[in-house]
């Protein structure tokens, strides 16, 4: 599809995305981000459009998909950030609160050594909530597979953990 027959095919989809992605999310400037990786997934795809039924109907779900992703990834971020640092006596102590932000950034960094399926599986199983049915979809690997590199990277995080903060989470 060439550059003129996509702006008179896609870009007037725009206020439908809108609509769709700021029902879903309710924030004016997500909806908008939802709204320009859903064009410019279109666009990357722009040579396939044609075998497309209804390009309009691939947008909304594009961006229905793409608004539920987001959510869905905030969500566990915040889901896991919260259930390190949730914790009562935190509000009352900001020591305890800082050593546990140091605590998750340092969890991250580690993440970030793994090997690069390790990683992908461990974002996306504890941070972004995926189930590994999913994840094995998204890898192109066999279920057994996903669950051996996530028991694997989990125990090295929790080993390099362990070693790196000998003093300060060892008696726990």
């Amino acid at each position: 599809m060439e550059l003129e027959r996509f702006k008179k095919t896609v870009l007037p989809l725009r206020d439908k995305l809108m609509h769709v992605s700021l029902n879903l999310l309710a924030d004016r400037a997500d909806a908008e981000d939802v709204v320009q990786d859903a064009f410019l997934k279109l666009w990357q795809m722009r040579d396939r459009l044609g075998s497309y039924r209804s390009v309009e109907a691939l947008a909304v779900t594009m961006a229905k998909n793409l608004a539920i992703d987001l959510i869905r990834k905030r969500r566990s971020e915040e889901d896991w950030t919260d259930g390190i640092i949730s914790d009562e006596a935190t509000a009352e102590r900001p020591d305890t609160m800082l050593e546990q932000s140091d605590a998750v950034e340092c969890i991250r960094r580690l993440i970030d050594r793994l090997p690069n399926i390790q990683q992908s599986i461990i974002r996306m199983k504890d941070i972004e909530g995926y189930e590994i049915e999913e994840i094995a979809e998204i890898t192109g690997t066999q279920e057994q597979a996903v669950r051996m590199n996530l028991s694997r990277a989990r125990k090295k995080i929790k080993e390099q953990f362990m070693r790196l903060n000998k003093g300060n989470y060892g008696n726990r």
